[in-house]
């Protein structure tokens, strides 16, 4: 039987240069079992996506980080992108929102380099996890165990590496979220 969110509220936390393909397929994952996703980012408007390192389509923000509550929400997706997850990590309240997620015991999505907000948050400490493989030994470092694996469920936190993982990953977090 396919997951059903009924309504449930998914954060999605990303700015410019985000991944499209890591905000657009488990957005329609989670849209498709009948989740609510928003994109929050750390100002209103609109985002700039990208398809590797090429522009890809601009997203709306649903709300600004400032106007977000944590408590809102069921669940976290951050997705990807080298210039996001750089983005998003150097932004203390976006810091403080992830953080809350975890302090809460909701469920986290992290894909790619969305990943670096997790080290951030200071979060990692004693996990298993992925991530796009340049961030090995950023992981490892915060104290986190690091595998090359296309899916990685440590309690409540999903990871995974990169877009071609990204079925399995949409997959994990809709089962966490069941």
């Amino acid at each position: 039987m396919a997951t059903q969110l009924n309504g449930a509220r998914i954060a999605f936390l990303a700015t410019d240069g985000v991944e499209q393909a890591e905000l657009d397929q488990p957005w329609a994952a989670i849209s498709d079992s009948g989740g609510q996703p928003e994109l929050i980012s750390l100002s209103g408007g609109k985002i700039q996506a990208f398809n590797h390192l090429d522009h890809g389509d601009t997203r709306s923000v649903d709300r600004d980080l400032d106007a977000a509550n944590p408590d809102d929400y069921a669940a976290l997706v951050l997705p990807g992108g080298v210039a996001n997850g750089d983005f998003v990590r150097a932004d203390e309240r976006a810091v403080s929102f992830v953080k809350s997620f975890f302090t809460s015991g909701k469920p986290v999505g992290v894909i790619c380099h969305g990943g670096w907000v997790l080290i951030e948050a200071g979060v990692v400490e004693g996990r298993t996890l992925t991530s796009w493989p340049s961030l090995q030994t950023d992981f490892r470092n915060a104290g986190a165990e690091w595998v090359d694996r296309e899916v990685v469920v440590d309690g409540k936190l999903v990871t995974s590496r990169k877009p071609d993982d990204l079925p399995a990953f949409s997959a994990a977090v809709l089962e966490q979220l069941a």
